[in-house]
């Protein structure tokens, strides 16, 4: 919690401090006080500059927030296969139903465990709960209906256990990606353009708290990119909830409760 604040804080008041030093530095270049036709070419740089930067924090940050968004729609389609598996197995009415819900339910375990950690540390999924899917998909594949629900059934398994794959891979490519480096020059070159067009401004208190204001929201706006890039890890984690939620229901089943 303090560590994540505290990056904030660096990310915010350093963007102010490259501002301020981008300002200062280039009026000690310049020298004097510009003319003021000066500051009028100034103002239309910083209008269309700061028109095109903002656009590209806004593409980025609305793309995150899409991917972000996108993550916790697959995990609901996921959970909900899983609990489609897991009780059609029952309503298939099988022997080998406890093989199909003993590994959907170490496969879910495994993911809360062990597997979103292993997301946001390494951006890999776990090569276990692979395995208990596998272990899931090949015995539905085995199963040989004898009446038309049992084939209703399988077929619905079979489709179920397919998202589950489709939403892991898109997970671990979610993990994999993060923002590209192009965008995070793009915004502070930005944010250096900007500064730089200050210049013809006097270094006045309100003028100062003007421009510091311009770094510390550009720095915001890049924290919460830098926060909502990986869904996996601090300090913008998306948690498990739904698997955590399913979790607690399939316990509650396999118990009686």
């Amino acid at each position: 919690m303090w560590s994540e604040i505290l990056l904030g804080a660096v990310i915010v008041l350093g963007t102010v401090a490259i501002t301020l030093a981008c300002y200062f530095g280039t009026r000690y270049i310049a020298g004097g006080e510009p003319e003021g036709h000066t500051k009028e070419l100034a103002g239309s740089v910083i209008f269309r500059v700061s028109a095109l930067h903002g656009l590209i924090l806004a593409l980025v940050f609305a793309q995150e927030m899409i991917d972000y968004q996108q993550i916790k729609s697959d995990n609901a389609i996921e959970a909900n296969a899983i609990a489609d598996i897991y009780f059609d197995a029952d309503r298939y009415n099988t022997p080998l139903r406890a093989n199909i819900q003993d590994a959907l339910y170490a496969y879910v375990r495994l993911l809360v465990g062990e597997e979103w950690q292993s997301l946001g540390d390494k951006a890999v999924l776990s090569p276990k709960a692979w395995g208990q899917w596998d272990a899931a998909y090949n015995v539905i594949l085995n199963l040989t209906p004898q009446t038309e629900r049992q084939k209703l059934l399988r077929d619905h398994m079979l489709d179920r256990i397919h998202a589950m794959s489709g939403t892991r891979v898109k997970r671990e490519a979610h993990a994999a990606e993060g923002v590209n480096l192009l965008f995070w020059l793009a915004a502070m070159v930005g944010v250096v353009f900007i500064a730089l067009a200050y210049y013809p401004y006097p270094p006045r208190l309100h003028n100062l708290v003007l421009i510091s204001i311009f770094g510390a929201f550009t720095g915001i706006i890049v924290f919460f990119i830098y926060a909502f890039s990986n869904p996996f890890n601090e300090p913008g984690a998306l948690h498990p909830t739904a698997f955590q939620q399913l979790l607690l229901e399939l316990k509650e089943a396999r118990t009686g409760g």
